[in-house]
């Protein structure tokens, strides 16, 4: 039954561009730069909603040090498969972040604008420093400038989906990150 449902939800992937081990390597390679970094900072590790959810999970355990967790819901595609360039806070932080470190987890860096957008919000709500660990970037998307301080894989300008990435709330749950297929979306 597990082989059936999971050929179901595959069926709109075109390829694998990182599969689970190398996802693996690279959640290996940034806890560990990461617990580097920050030793003897107050670090507050933030999820951004929904993507990031599978990528933080596995790389708060990466990481050896204290830390609180929280999370961000925010938008700036809305129903759409293209940025508005507007950015909303849907669900905001429950954790202060004046006079600590934030590290923002996120799934994939497309454009940028959001998460240029919520380093300034960082930094004026006091955070002591703000960094950005982003699984996947898409550098030939981007319409503001970022600095990504940890990135696990530089990918093609392809619509991909899985490990936490969707398409319609869709494919979150594959173990690898794929292209989706343009006849999923093209519809």
């Amino acid at each position: 039954m597990e082989k059936a449902r999971m050929a179901s939800i595959e069926k709109g992937v075109g390829e694998v561009l990182v599969s689970r081990e190398e996802i693996d390597e690279a959640v290996a390679r940034i806890g560990k730069a990461v617990t580097e970094d920050f030793q003897g900072e107050d670090l507050v590790v933030i999820g951004i909603l929904k993507g990031a959810v599978a990528f933080m999970a596995d790389l708060m355990q990466a990481i050896d040090l204290p830390l609180e967790i929280d999370f961000m819901a925010v938008s700036s595609y809305g129903t759409s498969t293209t940025s508005t360039g507007e950015v909303r806070i849907l669900k905001d932080l429950e954790c202060t972040v004046e006079g600590r470190s934030v590290l923002i987890v996120e799934d994939i860096i497309d454009t940028g604008i959001t998460l240029s957008y919520l380093s300034k919000v960082m930094e004026s709500r006091g955070a002591k420093r703000v960094s950005i660990a982003a699984l996947l970037t898409k550098p030939a998307r981007r319409e503001r400038a970022v600095q990504v301080d940890y990135v696990g894989y530089e990918v093609e300008d392809k619509f991909v989906v899985g490990y936490g990435i969707d398409y319609a709330e869709k494919y979150r749950n594959l173990p690898y990150v794929g292209a989706l297929k343009p006849s999923e979306y093209e519809k």
